[in-house]
């Protein structure tokens, strides 16, 4: 019955679609430049619809099936003025147009170069700021993306508030490479993004591209199922200012202040934002305090543009990543064990301050200048400084596990003590980011890269001790240093071979160098060093069909190194170093579009080779323990449709199915014997498995009526399947 309703639904799109080509008129034309040159790749959209096509080869566009009407035209080219037209469509009509190189360089050249363009053969999602602002209640950036296909959202808080995440296609944050004006946002070690350290950031994103798959060659951590492309926003052309609030379920209060000069004798300008994010969580004792601000200077000539921006992030958050106990599920699906002890007289109780608390700062230097007609140079330097810790209290802890030596007292020697511990982390990462642009005729073009380095601090510190015995105050029993480094070189090119065809090649070169050195907090030395260098093609074929029809074919190679807790939970054990992974992406897909509905279809297959994949296990900060398996595959097919029945009302939705196996999957495991509690490691061959956080079905839903022009209601569903914490695919 699941599989008929999913066919029907597709059966709906593609009629619903069909049906336009019956009746309609055609708009259609040729774009050039000033000199008359035909101009490959420009995008044509009407405003309101779902209606847009890009220039063939010889500059020539087509739109069929238009119902009669007046329509807004607009005509866009990267580097060239964007262009409106009002249209009157009682017939068919030819409309040419000529595009004026722009007298200043913009900030979408920032963004060019690692971005995928109108006609590459890659499954991706642009997410305009329009949307994402009429979405942002305070929540993180994961759940103002979450009607974006193939998308899985998690909240440790429970409502999108504090530590988020994310996952594309089963593929996990440390997968997907994130970046903001080009510029690198994953930590070097963990290769996540902890969104909880940048609160509000929605309210400075102009707009992001969600890339599915390898996608593009970009900055920074190796995009490895999927890459996530921001692009904050622009300088305002005038001075202004506003004020935003809102309020939510579980005391959740959103404040912030965004002020601008506008662009003075049009050179300077100058904006910021301060926000201040409160909530209480929905699982207990997850409260947050998070304020954070972004200010931005421009500098700009004719044909330069220096752009100046900060970041700062600041977060208090209580504790809540151990999840609710499977036996609290049906009586307190609130409950968290964190912080959870029993006082003198048995009472249980819980710590008041169990908390992560971190500041993070982002500074960034951004130059770009048009070198020629359609050269450009973009570079950039970036710096982030972040320093925090996290708090909690530990009852009945051996001494020994810190380096201590049991307190003898009354003749009793006391082997364990209550404490309150901070495990710090403070970390610096900088580096430089540049790419030169060529965009002209049937060309597209970038060569770029980066050099990145980071040095990250984690230490250990016990404030409190009910037995401390010679032990100080902030006793520091655990210090260590990770030093990474990263050297990348890309080059990309998209030809319109001919008016219909296009083919794109992408080549990139990464070098990574990476020491541990020092003692972690179980005292256990983690010295190693670790180098890898890595080659990533990528190839494809783009085919415009019709002017409302494209197809894309793709193949993408990419490799990716272990994260630091990969190497440190593997110290000491040869055997067990985590080897890096290597995946194989296939993409095909299609794409049909009227005014007034939409269809894509995108079909993938990506292969893998010694994928890190969960034990079920966390380590004591929550993360995921990963073990290598040797073959393993993820494939699936998008569906993604949408629909303007009438002037009033819209639907959107996307579908994903997907099988994601592990083949010839080993379980290793601890048996213990109940009788003495001895223990014994054993191994058990499981076959064919589902790999771990990996649902094999998937999808969204969006319908809006607008009732009055001011006021439109969305009613939003989302459906994830059945999934496993670890590769057993055990239900209990």
């Amino acid at each position: 019955m699941k599989n008929c309703s999913i066919l029907f639904l597709v059966f709906i799109s593609i009629f619903m679609a069909g049906q336009e080509v019956l009746n309609g008129q055609s708009l259609s034309g040729k774009v050039t430049d000033l000199n008359g040159e035909p101009m490959a790749g420009a995008s044509i959209l009407i405003a309101g619809t779902y209606t847009g096509v890009q220039t063939e080869a010889a500059g020539n566009y087509s739109f069929t099936g238009l119902k009669a009407g007046n329509y807004i035209v607009r005509f866009s080219f990267i580097g060239y003025e964007t262009i409106e037209r009002v249209v009157a469509l009682n017939g068919d009509v030819l409309l040419d147009v000529q595009l004026k190189p722009m007298a200043v360089i913009t900030d979408d050249v920032i963004i060019s170069a690692t971005r995928a363009g109108d006609q590459a053969p890659l499954a991706y999602t642009n997410v305009t700021g329009e949307i994402l602002q009429k979405r942002n209640s305070g929540q993180d950036l994961p759940y103002l993306l979450s009607l974006t296909p193939s998308f899985i959202e998690t909240s440790e808080a429970g409502n999108g508030i504090g530590y988020t995440s994310l996952r594309i296609r089963g593929t996990d944050a440390s997968r997907i490479n994130v970046t903001v004006d080009g510029i690198p946002l994953n930590d070097p070690e963990s290769q996540q993004v902890f969104w909880v350290d940048l609160p509000d950031l929605a309210s400075s994103v102009d707009n992001i591209q969600v890339q599915r798959g390898v996608g593009t060659s970009s900055n920074g951590a190796g995009a490895f199922g999927a890459s996530i492309n921001i692009q904050t926003r622009g300088i305002e052309n005038e001075p202004f200012a506003e004020i935003n609030s809102s309020a939510g379920s579980f005391g959740t209060f959103k404040n912030n202040i965004t002020a601008g000069t506008g662009l003075l004798k049009e050179r300077f300008a100058f904006q910021m934002r301060y926000s201040d994010l409160r909530s209480n969580g929905y699982i207990e004792r997850t409260g947050s305090e998070h304020n954070s601000a972004f200010m931005s200077a421009l500098y700009r000539t004719g044909k330069s543009l220096l752009r100046a921006n900060i970041i700062l992030g600041k977060e208090h958050t209580g504790i809540g990543w151990w999840g609710v106990p499977e036996e609290m599920l049906k009586t307190n699906r609130r409950y968290n064990p964190a912080g959870e002890y029993s006082d003198e007289n048995g009472i249980t109780r819980f710590y008041d301050n169990e908390s992560d608390n971190y500041t993070q700062n982002h500074f960034q230097l951004i130059y770009s200048r048009k070198l020629d007609d359609g050269l450009s140079l973009h570079s950039a330097l970036h710096y982030t400084r972040g320093k925090g810790y996290y708090e909690e209290y530990r009852e009945d802890e051996p001494v020994v596990n810190y380096g201590l030596v049991p307190v003898t007292t009354g003749g009793a020697t006391l082997w364990e003590s209550d404490l309150i511990r901070r495990k710090w982390m403070a970390n610096d990462f900088y580096g430089l980011v540049y790419s030169l642009n060529y965009r002209k005729e049937r060309i597209e073009a970038s060569i770029g890269g980066g050099m990145n380095l980071y040095s990250g601090d984690h230490y250990g510190r016990i404030i409190w001790m009910r037995y401390p015995g010679a032990a100080d105050r902030d006793y520091q029993w655990y210090f260590n240093n990770g030093k990474k480094g990263e050297v990348s070189i890309y080059g990309k090119m998209s030809w319109s071979v001919y008016k219909k065809l296009s083919v794109f090649g992408d080549l990139q070169y990464r070098y990574i160098n990476y020491n541990l050195e020092g003692t972690d907090d179980d005292l256990k030395n983690i010295d190693q060093i670790h180098r890898f260098s890595f080659f990533n093609p990528k190839a494809g074929l783009f085919f415009a069909i019709a002017s409302n029809q494209e197809a894309y074919l793709s193949f993408s190679v990419a490799n990716r190194e272990p994260t630091r807790t990969d190497f440190k939970e593997a110290s000491g054990d040869n055997e067990a170093i985590p080897l890096p992974e290597r995946l194989f992406d296939t993409e095909l897909g299609y794409k049909l579009r009227f005014s007034r509905s939409s269809f894509a279809l995108n079909l993938y297959y990506m292969i893998y080779h010694d994928q890190l994949v969960p034990t079920g296990e966390l380590s004591n900060v929550g993360y995921p323990i990963m073990t290598n398996v040797e073959k393993s595959h993820r494939a699936g097919a998008e569906i993604t449709a949408g629909f303007i029945p009438a002037d009033f009302i819209g639907w959107d939705f996307s579908l994903t199915l997907s099988s994601n196996r592990i083949s010839d999957f080993t379980e290793h495991y601890i048996d213990y014997n109940t009788s003495d509690w001895s223990s014994e490691y054993k191994s058990r061959k499981l076959g064919t498995v589902d790999i771990a956080y990996s649902p094999s079905l998937t999808g969204s839903s969006d319908l809006s009526i607008r009732i009055i022009p001011q006021i439109r209601f969305h009613f939003i569903s989302k459906y994830v399947g059945r999934q496993f914490f670890d590769n057993t695919m055990k239900s209990e």
